[in-house]
This record gives structure tokens, C-alpha cells and sequence, in this order.
């Protein structure tokens, strides 16, 4: 059977097996009218006065969105927000893209985010994470974290977190308070973040809010400069907007969660010899780097040493940028990445994904579709394919009788599960 998969910005077509067993969204439609449904969610928010209500006229604002690697679609969130804040000056406002550890957002990238006339009226800027003049220090966290935040962001008298929520491999659901952290946070409290234990630990994962150490500290770190308002939302697999969740960047988040849960995620009978996946398209399968999401969701409905057949475009490459490409070429086998990434005072930015990346890689194959060349394929430890469909059947054959397969065409954005959880 014919199946159309997330893949870059086209989207790809798959000859799989009959019998396939395909991961579907539940089928949550997008709001009719998004402006009305944003202007009813903020002036009516859960938890907190309405926005318009909450900003006064000459306050310093705020407003911490997410980067081009997100499927946030700042490019009607941030109009809509500065409309409704239409009392503020527009030089009072900042509008500040949360990178985290990534990369600089491109003019050209800037502009498709939030259109010219937004950058026309407002100030919008990178986070830059290795910059020590754009942090100050907010203290130590319960676990030894040093906090760095954005001094833009905690010198305003009023603060927005923009988002979406979608099941996170590690925090359990994104949005909500890990806009802020790590979004704004300095490299040093990113890497803490995502450190070996932090990304080890059995309780960070998928659809995990409470025991979840990552959450909690998205949660600590954020609460010693919270947020005054939030406006996060969900999408669909055609990335429509399906609700908002605004107010309280703590209790509308928790409201937004379950929500997710309903439409995110998707029980399975059991678990599967072959996983097609993707990493839901651009911009989420830009680089190699974020495709641990769309291998992670699959490795939880895969068969020990079974078969994942992971789909993505890949512009960007591994990326180039960072310290990932580095990181995952330093060993010849996941076993010995993981030992090198564990090992005392080993401690450097973009090791979370290779250590993730080695993890699913001990529990199964992974071949990869791409545009990049076979080589750069093979130096990450994942086989190349350049016919997924083809490779998909001779997995099943190699897995022998009764060999069973599933796909998930959205990749991370409909996260799987079946009841007993598996640990990867």
C-alpha cells in the first residue's frame, strides 16, 4: 500500500507491506477561525489576567518564541500578540527567538518566521547561548545547575513565553516553561540540562511530566524569572492550530499537556520488527541532530534488535554548526560513544543527541533516507538507503516469518506506545 510520509517540505511516498500498521493522529481538526479562538484564549487566559489587561502601557515586554527548528507558527502568534498589545510602544517591546544551543536564525529565516512588518516594528534578535554579555546568573538549582538566563528577558517588567506543545523525548511534552529553559538559558545551564544522567535517567521521556528531571528542572530554572503570560498552542499533523493554552505558563501548560496526550500520542498492540518513521518534515528534519526525536519515538514500538527506517530531508546537514558531528564520529560503535559521553568531567554541548542517537542504536538498526551522501551517513554509525520502500521489505525478510512492520508518517508529532514502556 501507498503511504505519504512527512519528509522535508514536499513530503514522501512509501510502497509498504499491506499489512503495515499505520500510526495515525487522532483526528483533531484545526480551530475554524484561529484569530478569534487566539483573541477569546488571551482575554479570557487560565490563571492569569487577560494580556491586554496584564501589560501596561510604558512596561519593557518581552516575548520569547521559539526558533526555525519549530513548527511554532510565529508567523500569525507574534502579529496577533503585538496587535493585542497595541497600548505598548513598539520600541518597548523585544521579541527575543529561543536557540538554545542552535544555531543563528538567518535574515531570510527571520523573515518567513514573523514577516517584514513585524521586523519592521519591533526589535527581534537570536538568544546567543556562548555569549556571556546576553546572561546573567539567578542562582544554583536543587541539583547544582548554575541558572544563566537572558538579561533582556529578566530585566523586563512584563515577560511572554511563546510555544507549542508536542510529546518531548526528554521533558515529556514540550511548551510551557522549557521556552525559557533552555530556550534562553547560558550554554553552561544548557549542557547541565541535558547532561548523561539528566538524558539517562528512566523518568526522562516521552509523556512524563511528574518524577521527570528535565521538566523539573525547566521548571526550577524558569520559576526564578517565570514567565507573566504564555501563549502556547497545538497542531495537527497540517500543522493547523487544534487549541490555545494561555495564561499561567505553569497551570495552562499542564492543561495544554493533556490535551496532547489525547491527540499525540497513540496506543499500539504491540511492538514491531520494522518502524518506518520520519522526523514530521521541515523544519523539524532539517539536520541529523534533531532526528533523535523521530528515532526515539519509533524505538519505543521497535523489537530488540529489530529494524528502524528513518526518512528526513536533512538541508542542513548533521549540522555543520555545533559540536554534534564531532561528537558522533569520535567512536566506532555506539557501546564504546556511550562510555566516552559517561566518563567523568566529559561535559560538551550536543552530546545529549549523540548519547540518544547511541542509545536507540543498541536496541536496533537504523537506516536513514536523506540528501546526504552515503559517507556522512555511514560516519554517524547509520546504514544509508536510498529506497526506504525496498529496504523495508528486505528487513521483514531478514526478520523472518510473521515479521511485522509499522510507520509513522508524522514521526515525532504522534508519539506511540504500547502498554508496557520500553527504556532505550
Amino acid at each position: 500500500m501507498l503511504v505519504r510520509v512527512t519528509y522535508g517540505r514536499q513530503g514522501l511516498d512509501l510502497d509498504l507491506p499491506a499489512d503495515t500498521y499505520v500510526v495515525e493522529p487522532s483526528d483533531a481538526r484545526g480551530v475554524p477561525d484561529e484569530l478569534a479562538a487566539f483573541r477569546a484564549a488571551v482575554r479570557e487566559p487560565i490563571g492569569a489576567p487577560a494580556l491586554r489587561e496584564l501589560v501596561g502601557a510604558h512596561e519593557r515586554v518581552v516575548i520569547v518564541t521559539s526558533d526555525i527548528t519549530r513548527a511554532t507558527p510565529n508567523e500569525r502568534l507574534i502579529p496577533w500578540i503585538l496587535d493585542e498589545l497595541g497600548h505598548v510602544p513598539p520600541e518597548n517591546i523585544t521579541v527575543i527567538i529561543g536557540t538554545g544551543s542552535h544555531r543563528a536564525t538567518k535574515p531570510e529565516e527571520m523573515e518567513r518566521m514573523f514577516g517584514r512588518e513585524v521586523l519592521e516594528r519591533v526589535r527581534v534578535i537570536d538568544h546567543d547561548a556562548h555569549d556571556p554579555s546576553q546572561v546573567t546568573y539567578l542562582g544554583a538549582t536543587s541539583r547544582g545547575a548554575q541558572a544563566y538566563l537572558n538579561v533582556d528577558y529578566v530585566n523586563a517588567d512584563k515577560r511572554i513565553v511563546v510555544g507549542f506543545i508536542e510529546p518531548h523525548l526528554y521533558a515529556g511534552f514540550s511548551g510551557g516553561p522549557k521556552g525559557i529553559m533552555p530556550g534562553i538559558a547560558g550554554i553552561e545551564t544548557v549542557k547541565f540540562f541535558h547532561n548523561y544522567q539528566m538524558v539517562g535517567d528512566p523518568s526522562s521521556t516521552w509523556l512524563t511530566l511528574e518524577g521527570n528531571p528535565i521538566q523539573e528542572m525547566a521548571r526550577e530554572v524558569t520559576a526564578m524569572a517565570p514567565p507573566h503570560f504564555m501563549v502556547n498552542v497545538t497542531l495537527n499533523g497540517r500543522k493547523q492550530i487544534t487549541s490555545f493554552f494561555c495564561g499561567d505558563y505553569l497551570k495552562a501548560h499542564l492543561v495544554g499537556c493533556a490535551f496532547c496526550k489525547q491527540t499525540g500520542a497513540t496506543p499500539v498492540p504491540h511492538r514491531f520488527d520494522v518502524v518506518v518513521t520520519t522526523n514530521g518534515g521541515y523544519p523539524l528534519d532539517q539536520n541529523l541532530y534533531q532526528c533523535i526525536k523521530g528515532m526515539s519515538a519509533a524505538v519505543g514500538i521497535t523489537k530488540q534488535n529489530g529494524t528502524i527506517v528513518m526518512c528526513a530531508e536533512l538541508s542542513d546537514g548533521l549540522p555543520d554548526h555545533g559540536n554534534f558531528k564531532e561528537i558522533v564520529r569520535a567512536r566506532a560503535t555506539p557501546s564504546d560513544l556511550l562510555a566516552m559521553i559517561g566518563a567523568p568531567n566529559y561535559s560538551v554541548y550536543d552530546q545529549w543527541a549523540a548519547q540518544s542517537q547511541a542509545m536507540v542504536l543498541l536496541h536496533a538498526k537504523v537506516l536513514l533516507h536523506s540528501t546526504l551522501p552515503e559517507d556522512v551517513i555511514r560516519s554517524a554509525m547509520l546504514t544509508p538507503t536510498r529506497d526506504p520502500s525496498a529496504a523495508v521489505r528486505e528487513a521483514l525478510a531478514t526478520a523472518g516469518p510473521g515479521a511485522t512492520c509499522a510507520v509513522l508518517p508524522f514521526g515525532p508529532y504522534v508519539v506511540p506506545y504500547v502498554k508496557e514502556p520500553i527504556s532505550v
